[in-house]
């Protein structure tokens, strides 16, 4: 396994809603504009400097409606100062044409899944000609790429993609393992680290995902070996046994403490952009 690289720094990214559980579930999850800005304000002060966004309907449901994936990111923009990533994934039952849209509403980052897995009962679906065209419009309109590995397979897709299309807009390789989703890559310490000693040699930072209850130990595997944290509602709605999480800004503030005890602490939003070359799109 290739030795972890030296980072002062932890980047913090909150996937604060998603796009699997209802909010008739789960009142707590942020699923309007204001819940999500609200969200967004608290999870900045707690630690994060990222935030990756699935957006609802006014009845609560998953959506890829321009008007208020627009909403969203320019909500976010005009009141933090977090780099504002839109997910391409949406839901696993949104068309692909309709998922290229996403990028219309100028994000600072998207999603970019290196591969079709199986999610649930679902299946993910991402076709070699779809990955391609997204990172190509990444390119072309300057939004930096979260490549998101759901299994071992996509960290050779990466590989195939960065040798046909290039590097990203900024030149920085930023991946995130999603690990723990049924039917896809085990959310254990061994798979995290068999998928980062598979990278590529672009790859400039990494940072990992825990779904449900590999949430801990996927957290401790990634600050143990160099790499970065994402957390939120998205992937996990429990604290603790028996405790259900009541704000992400908890998983966000749990996190940032376990970076700091681990002499690692929390980037700063600024920080953040550096290290992804993220665009400035902020007018404030």
């Amino acid at each position: 396994m290739r030795p972890a690289r030296s980072v002062a720094s932890t980047l913090i990214t909150v996937a604060p809603t998603g796009a699997e559980s209802a909010k008739a579930d789960v009142p707590a999850l942020p699923t309007t504009p204001e819940e999500l800005v609200e969200t967004a304000v608290a999870c900045e002060r707690a630690g994060a400097a990222l935030i990756h966004i699935h957006v609802r309907d006014r009845e609560h449901r998953p959506t890829l409606d321009p008007v208020l994936l627009k909403e969203a990111v320019d909500g976010v923009r005009e009141a933090t100062d977090l780099v504002v990533q839109l997910s391409t994934g949406g839901a696993v039952t949104d068309p692909l044409d309709q998922r290229l849209t996403v990028l219309d509403a100028d994000p600072d980052s998207c999603s970019l899944t290196c591969g079709t897995t199986n999610f649930g009962d679902g299946v993910f679906l991402n076709p070699w000609g779809f990955m391609v065209d997204l990172y190509r419009q990444a390119q072309e309109r300057e939004v930096v790429p979260e490549f998101e590995l759901f299994e071992l397979g996509h960290v050779h897709a990466l590989r195939r993609l960065i040798d046909e299309c290039g590097l990203p807009y900024g030149g920085r390789v930023h991946v995130d393992f999603v690990t723990g989703v049924p039917g896809a890559m085990p959310g254990t310490p061994q798979a995290l680290l068999a998928g980062v000693a598979m990278l590529p040699p672009e790859v400039t930072s990494w940072s990992a995902t825990g779904i449900g209850r590999a949430h801990l130990p996927i957290v401790a595997a990634a600050l143990s070996s160099g790499g970065h944290l994402r957390v939120g509602m998205e992937d996990n709605l429990m604290y603790a046994r028996g405790r259900a999480v009541v704000h992400n800004s908890e998983l966000v503030a749990r996190a940032a403490e376990l970076a700091t005890l681990m002499q690692r602490p929390p980037m700063s939003t600024t920080e953040a952009r550096e290290a992804l070359a993220v665009k400035d799109r902020r007018t404030r």
